[in-house]
Formats: C-alpha cells, structure tokens, sequence
C-alpha cells in the first residue's frame, strides 16, 4: 500500500506514465452521495405563443450515475478497481443509475431502498439541428429531507465494510446529511489503523463544508466554493487567493488543497512548500463542467494512492480535468486518454 511521496523528483512524462501503469493495480473506495444525472436533449422549433419561452422538439434523454457514481465511475475508467458504498432508490432512476455504473464498479455495499426516492438532476439541453447543444434550465428532484437514524446507521454500516477493502478512500458530499465530518473521522481512524502504520489517502469533496473534514489528506474545492466559505473574491488576485487557500489549508489540517480554478487552471497548497500553480490543460473554450470535479478528485485520489506526489497528483489531475471539460455531459476520462495527454504536453519535453 502506497504512501504519498514528500520527496520529490523531478516531474518526468515517464514517471507520469509509470502512475498511470499503476492505475490498474489499486483498489479504491468511494463513499457517498448518490443520484441520477438525467440529460434530455432537444431541438429548437420556435418561440412559444403562450411565453417567451422555446419550444423544443424532443430527441432522446440519457440517464446516467452523478454525484459518487461519477466519482466511482471516473476511478473505474482510470482503470482502478472500485468498491462504492452508498444509498438509492428501489425505484426507476435508482435501477437504471446502477445500471449504468462502470463494469469495474463494485456495488455489493450499495443499499437500495423502497421507501428512498433517487435524487435525480435533469438537465435540458436545447440546440438547432447542426449546432451543439446547450443547458438551458435544470431541475433538482431532492425529497428525501434530513436522513433519519434508522438511514444513517444503513449508510454507515455499507461505508465502514467499503473501507476495509481498499488502498485509498475518496469521499463525496453532496449535501443530503448522509455524509458528516464525524463519519469520515470514523472511516479515516479504521483505515489508518489497519493499515499498519500507513496513511492510505483519503480525498473529500464537498460542496459545502469542505474545511469540517479536518485531518484528511487532501481536498479538492473549485474556487467559487472557496469563495464562498470564506466570504471573499477572488478572481486574477494572486495575493487573495495565497491568503484563501492558506487559510482553507490551515482549518481544515490536511496535508494539501487543491483549488481548481476553471480557465485559470489550478492552484496547489501544501503545509512547508511554496503553492504551485498550474496552467490549464488543452484548450480554454470549456465544452461542459457538468460532473468535472468529480473526474479532478477520481484522478487524484488515484495518483496518491499509486505512490504520486502531491504535486505528481495535481498534475495529473489537471491532465483529467482539461480531458473531461472538452466532452459533453457527465463524462469519464479513460486510463489511455490521459497517457496520451502526458505523452503529447509539450510542457513536459525539455524535463528530465
């Protein structure tokens, strides 16, 4: 089982590639927030009589895993071996949702429940016949409320035998209550301790409370919800961001903090170095951020859990982040896609 590195070699594309090797020989654990992405796709006919609204004439819709199964989904097409640990419904999205998941997704510890409805997002999107298609509205199905006792201690039970199985584990909150900084603490003193000694990786997102999951290794927020935990601006504000991300780094006690930055790329903070940043991958003209931090946490998770620095990990991730943002929807990034990024960044032709 891997440690992250704290010495650091120069970063190299052959070393980059040899983590991506190593991809397929990890076993990672993902606990969290279910729900179904659902994509209806239509084509613009006219403007409503009735409204200033569109009216669309209907193609297809597309249901797929959001929230932890993306997550489960994008380690699983990195080439991991995945165990997800979880709630959904007995009912039609919940069905077709883990249907949907990748083959290498293991969902043994996934409990569905008749009287749990799936949390569903539908996305409609609307465009000509020969343009792409855009978001125009989205609607949230979210009725489940607070969890009760009897669901907590359900999502409890599935995410503590997920975490004995597994070399590193990738946390993912999307505000439904199941996921709490007391059960991660739960799940992070299980793992260390039968680990021997080690510190297997443990990765958060959290849309809400990122800075609550004290002690774990490494976070991954985007900088609108840094920005929003600390009631501040960001922006082009070099100064403003060191002052964030230190502060972030230093409530929550981990070890690193990745702030994904959109086009601005990403910044990396860890406790004694210096911040990195990081200029972002591929092109800036952004197809779709549905589901894109989903993908920068999976590639990490992975990296460190494969023997990465913090700063081989953010690199790669990056890599992942640039791949995903360029397709359509809630979308993967496979292991292959991403050695092909390493190997074709011009960045890397002149390191060592």
């Amino acid at each position: 089982m891997a440690r992250v590195r704290t010495i650091e070699a120069p970063l190299s594309r052959a070393r980059l590639l040899e983590l991506i090797a190593d991809f397929a020989r990890r076993r990672v654990a993902v606990v969290g927030d279910l729900m179904a992405d659902e994509f209806i796709y239509g084509r613009v006919e006219r403007v409503s009589r009735e409204a200033p609204v569109l009216i669309l004439r209907y193609d297809t819709t597309i249901l797929v895993p959001g929230g932890a199964g993306n997550a489960a989904d994008n380690v699983a097409d990195l080439g991991a071996r995945v165990t997800l640990a979880g709630i959904a419904g007995r009912d039609e999205p919940g069905r077709r949702m883990l249907g949907a998941l990748h083959e290498r997704v293991g969902r043994s510890l996934v409990k569905s429940l008749a009287a749990y409805d799936t949390p569903i997002k539908t996305r409609i999107l609307a465009g000509g016949v020969h343009s792409a298609k855009q978001q125009v509205v989205r609607i949230d199905r979210i009725t489940n409320g607070s969890p009760d006792h009897e669901l907590r201690e359900i999502f409890e039970e599935q995410a503590v035998r997920a975490v004995s199985r597994c070399e590193a584990l990738l946390v993912s909150d999307y505000g439904s209550g199941l996921v709490t900084p007391a059960l991660v603490g739960r799940l992070r003193r299980l793992l260390w301790t039968r680990s021997n000694g080690r510190r297997p990786p443990i990765l958060v997102d959290s849309r809400y409370a990122v800075e609550n999951y004290r002690g774990v290794t490494a976070c991954t927020p985007n900088e609108s919800e840094v920005e929003q935990r600390l009631g501040i601006r960001i922006g082009d504000d070099r100064a403003a961001l060191e002052r964030a991300g230190r502060e972030m780094l230093a409530r929550a006690r981990m070890q690193a903090l990745l702030i994904t930055r959109g086009s601005r790329g990403m910044a990396l903070f860890e406790a004694d170095r210096p911040t990195r940043h990081i200029p972002i991958f591929g092109s800036d003209e952004i197809a779709d951020v549905t589901g894109a931090g989903d993908t920068v946490i999976a590639a990490m998770t992975l990296a460190l859990a494969a023997g990465a620095s913090f700063y081989e990990a953010a690199r790669l991730a990056n890599y992942a982040g640039g791949l995903v943002v360029m397709k359509r929807g809630t979308a993967t990034v496979s292991a292959r896609e991403l050695a092909d990024a390493v190997k074709r960044d011009p960045a890397l032709e002149e390191t060592p």
